[in-house]
């Protein structure tokens, strides 16, 4: 996993769970969230929360995969976007936000 690539995610305000989930489904394999939660040394929780966030924004897709014997099929998730992609739709909203600030920013200094 790009430790570098979480942390800089993680400085431009990409919540640390999104961040190692996004990094890790980077490798390209089908991953059960039990596999995203081992390599990531998150709770199932943050990684469940952070594959829902995925998927609202249409990166990440889930199949059932059905395992021999009984029991519930198991969800895999696999990134639907290269991360250069993911990265740099993140990096245009936070400079968006950035933007928005900085004319707030100007405003307020105009009106007082």
């Amino acid at each position: 996993m790009n430790n570098e690539v979480i942390e800089l995610l993680i400085s431009i305000g990409v919540p640390k769970k999104t961040a190692k989930t996004l990094v890790y489904l980077s490798t390209g394999e089908d991953l059960a969230s039990q596999n995203i939660q081992s390599a990531t040394d998150l709770r199932q929780p943050e990684v469940s929360i952070a594959l829902r966030e995925l998927e609202n924004r249409g990166w990440v897709t889930k199949k059932n995969y059905k395992k021999e014997g009984k029991g519930r099929p198991i969800q895999l998730y696999t990134l639907t976007v290269p991360l250069d992609n993911a990265v740099n739709v993140l990096v245009k909203s936070k400079k968006s936000e950035i933007e928005r600030m900085e004319k707030n920013i100007h405003r307020l200094q105009q009106i007082v």
